[in-house]
């Protein structure tokens, strides 16, 4: 809570939906500030008797006019202190002001380039901004009394102010590392507007874990589920420290999708904590395994192909193996905490309660599922990394003393290869096919005057809109240089704060990759129905793929993976680029393209700082070629593998895993 005098000086967070709110929040940690989230509907009272020295809105998937916008106090904007709106925040501003918002033709997703002007915001800046920019509503009217200070590269307006009522909007970003000088910018509204010191230090952030596992178990016994991750080890290497060695129990559960010998490798990892570890081998019983997913039974999960209902049914029949084993250790189950090294962005990403309970879900992750929120409700849960994120996790496992190669150890979905294996018994081609194909046809083929399949009207329509987004010296340049089409799968990603599960846009034609990182830019700007962009190495493809190969969790697929996996980081570790690349996921996908019955296989290169933003690696850039070039020549060895593609997404509009 904040106060006046010499306590530390607290401003609030208003979480009105962002993904990004935590990372407001840690943004505005590392600037010595303190910072408390709250929900948007907090009534002025309370932010005035609380004394926050600022305040800041986050941004939000809804728009301002609609009618399950979130709620807030109808006074919020006359407090008196400075308040930064962010996207949703901003258009709040200047549509409570009488100014105007709007959905436009076309969506701002993905790295942008402002041009501002003079603003106390962007003091000491000059110059183009990179931005990250994820809205579909515009202002297309500023509200009276604000003044412009920065414009998109499309001509929409992205940062406005009015000075007298202390009141900033930004439409993008400045939070995320996307944007570049973002907390340059963040240190300006809290500094140089707000007025603030910057005494804030954070405590140590082991000690409180500590004081927190101690606090939350007391005497009593806990299991930690352990799958050999950073997560989950510093996890156990905490409550080692917190607590007796009788006390703990820790468990690793292999449920049949594990990385090819993981659970052996798992078993060598955790001996350096002294733990005493069952392994519990239950991939025939996950096979096997239902749930109920809002009122319905769902199928065995080895039928089963819906992304959401594979999550629930794994994270749920976690949960029950881990009672089943507390009973085989004689444990009483109703005496034992649940320990789990939930991190943060898994909080945000499953939009928990705990951290904002208005945020568009945008995956369940296995360890926040339903029954995990009711054993949390029922306060048997301790997890006490979940003010974290991965980066912060890695420097506390260093200075808990874990082994380097386990810190750095790439991250592992705790559904395991599950996720991984993209399982579908048909094509997925809606309405929007052939049309979306027939509009990739014409950005990959920009001088070309001939486009069949689309309209007249339709492609005048583009050409403008792509003019007003300044985009066609790019697809200018690179017109003929690649094929473009539309694979007939979904992958899930995140457009303006909210979840998407759209199409798959394969390239491919020569490996440039400048021109071929461009494209993947500029076609989910064009395309909102397409929320990832791969290379496809191999012969070129030119006509419509619209056939797949069904699959589902069985041990051909998973094995598949499982191969393919295991020369992706064995390639990793031979080039050193484990701590380089951030996350690589590895990822099956049921399309053979020119060999019926074949699969590809997918690599999902990630960089990032705070895992809810990132960019894929650049080839000769950020990973060597010949890295890449083994890993295509490796993968496509494996039995049944027609093509390897390569990710060329940020995050957002694609989310890190593809389901």
């Amino acid at each position: 809570m904040a106060s006046d005098g010499d306590s530390v000086e607290t401003i609030a967070i208003l979480d009105a939906g962002s993904q990004y709110t935590k990372v407001i929040d840690r943004k505005v940690r590392e600037l010595n500030v303190s910072s408390e989230i709250l929900p948007f509907e907090t009534p002025l009272s309370t932010l005035l008797a609380n004394k926050y020295k600022a305040i800041v809105i986050s941004g939000g998937p809804q728009s301002v006019y609609a009618s399950d916008a979130p709620k807030h106090d109808k006074d919020l904007f006359t407090i008196g202190v400075p308040i930064l709106g962010i996207c949703y925040g901003m258009q709040l501003m200047n549509y409570i002001y009488g100014g105007k918002v709007e959905k436009k033709e076309h969506r701002e997703d993905g790295v942008d380039s402002l041009t501002i002007s003079p603003s106390s915001l962007f003091e000491g800046l000059s110059g183009p901004q990179r931005v990250l920019l994820t809205h579909g509503d515009s202002i297309t009217t500023l509200a009276p009394d604000f003044v412009v200070s920065a414009i998109s590269s499309g001509n929409i307006i992205s940062a406005i102010e009015c000075q007298e009522r202390k009141l900033y909007g930004l439409q993008f970003h400045p939070e995320v590392d996307l944007t570049a000088n973002g907390k340059h910018i963040l240190r300006n509204f809290l500094y140089n507007i707000a007025g603030l010191r910057g005494g804030y230090t954070l405590e140590d952030r082991e000690e409180r874990a500590i004081h927190h596992i101690r606090q939350v178990v007391g005497a009593k016994k806990v299991l930690v589920l352990v799958s050999g991750g950073v997560d989950s080890a510093v996890c156990a290497a905490l409550l080692s420290k917190a607590l007796g060695p009788e006390q703990i129990y820790a468990l690793h559960i292999d449920n049949g999708f594990m990385r090819k010998q993981e659970s052996e490798r798992v078993e060598v990892a955790l001996a350096v904590l002294g733990l005493r570890l069952h392994v519990c081998r239950a991939g025939d019983l996950f096979a096997a395994a239902q749930t109920t997913v809002r009122g319905t039974l769902t199928p065995p999960l080895h039928q089963a192909i819906n992304p959401e209902e594979k999550r629930k049914i794994i994270g749920d029949t976690f949960m029950k193996v881990a009672d089943m084993e507390i009973a085989k250790l004689g444990l009483k189950a109703e005496d034992v905490f649940l320990a789990q090294g939930t991190l943060r962005p898994d909080l945000i990403e499953s939009s928990s309660k705990t951290v904002s309970g208005i945020a568009a879900v945008i995956k369940t992750h296995h360890n926040d599922t339903d029954l995990v929120r009711a054993l949390r409700d029922l306060g048997r849960v301790v997890e006490p990394l979940s003010e974290l994120h991965k980066d912060e996790v890695r420097e506390l496992g260093k200075t808990l003393g874990l082994p380097e190669g386990l810190v750095w150890r790439q991250p592992f979905p705790g559904p395991g290869l599950a996720i991984r294996i993209l399982c579908t018994a048909s094509p997925y081609m809606d309405a929007s096919f052939t049309k979306t194909n027939a509009i990739l046809r014409l950005l990959a083929n920009w001088k070309m005057d001939d486009h069949p399949g689309l309209e007249d009207g339709v492609v005048r329509g583009i050409r403008q809109l792509v003019q007003t987004m300044c985009l066609q010296d790019q697809l200018s340049t690179y017109s003929g240089h690649f094929s473009a089409t539309l694979v007939p799968i979904q992958t899930v990603g995140v457009q303006g704060d909210g979840r998407t599960y759209s199409y798959l846009c394969a390239l491919s034609g020569p490996t440039e990759w400048t021109s071929l990182f461009v494209l993947s830019n500029v076609i989910p700007k064009l395309c909102h129905n397409i929320n990832r962009v791969v290379y496809l190495f191999g012969p070129r493809v030119d006509g419509p793929v619209e056939t797949v190969t069904p699959t589902l969790l069985n041990p051909e697929a998973v094995h598949q993976l499982q191969d393919a996996d295991e020369i992706v980081n064995d390639v990793l570790l031979k080039y050193d680029l484990v701590r380089t690349l951030s996350q690589v996921p590895v990822v099956l996908v049921p399309v053979g393209f020119d060999k019926p019955g074949h699969r590809s296989i997918a690599i999902r290169t990630f960089i990032t700082n705070d895992f809810m933003t990132g960019v894929p690696a650049i080839p000769g850039t950020d990973i060597p070629e010949a890295a890449v070039q083994e890993m295509v020549k490796r993968v496509a060895g494996v039995p049944h593998i027609s093509r390897v593609m390569y990710d060329l997404t940020s995050k957002p509009p694609g989310t890190t895993e593809w389901e």
